[in-house]
């Protein structure tokens, strides 16, 4: 049976530390627009910043549906399974925002990512944490963890920043949502 708390304990904060991968999940306030559910996983990516208080480095490289959805509304939800030891699933509920490279708050909160941040990063995402609760987690599958991909990391790694920033106003789901709401702003400012 699942249980409710009052934030991210420090067995749960243990928790998330040991997943290589969480999923995090977004929607449009309209009926006929997309869910958006997207994997994570760049080693480093997600800091715990206190019981209350998530945040995730948001890379380029893909469409900007979890900005656009932020921006409109702020509902998300970020989900962990434990692929090995024993079973659990754990997610959070809360209120995100994007915070873009011009705010004054980014260059601190990216600061406490030491080496994981890197190339194509566009924003930071700062949850604010309103639910937690756990389920069991028995039919998630065992899985063995082999290593991170570096091929984000590599890709985006030789290109400079410029070319970054072209790259996202050049593919049309940077800016705009697959929905046709605002996404990432653009021009994107520089580092």
């Amino acid at each position: 049976m699942g249980r409710n708390y009052d934030g991210i304990e420090d067995r749960l904060r243990a928790f998330i530390a040991e997943q290589p991968v969480f999923f995090v999940a977004t929607a449009p306030l309209s009926g006929s627009g997309h869910v958006n559910l997207s994997p994570k996983g760049r080693a480093g990516s997600l800091r715990v910043l206190d019981e209350r208080t998530l945040a995730f480095l948001d890379f380029g490289g893909s469409h900007a549906e979890t900005i656009a959805h932020l921006r409109e509304n702020g509902r998300i939800t970020l989900m962990w399974c434990a692929f090995s030891g024993p079973p659990m699933v754990l997610r959070v509920h809360g209120h995100g925002e994007p915070v873009f490279r011009d705010d004054p708050r980014f260059a601190d909160l990216v600061a406490g990512f030491g080496e994981a941040d890197g190339p194509g990063l566009r924003a930071v995402i700062l949850v604010a944490v309103q639910r937690v609760s756990d389920s069991c987690g028995f039919a998630v599958p065992l899985l063995d963890y082999r290593a991170e991909r570096t091929l984000h990391a590599q890709y985006f790694g030789r290109r400079s920043d410029t070319d970054f920033a072209a790259y996202c106003e050049k593919v049309p789901t940077n800016g705009t949502s697959i929905d046709g709401l605002p996404a990432l702003p653009l021009p994107l400012p520089p580092r």
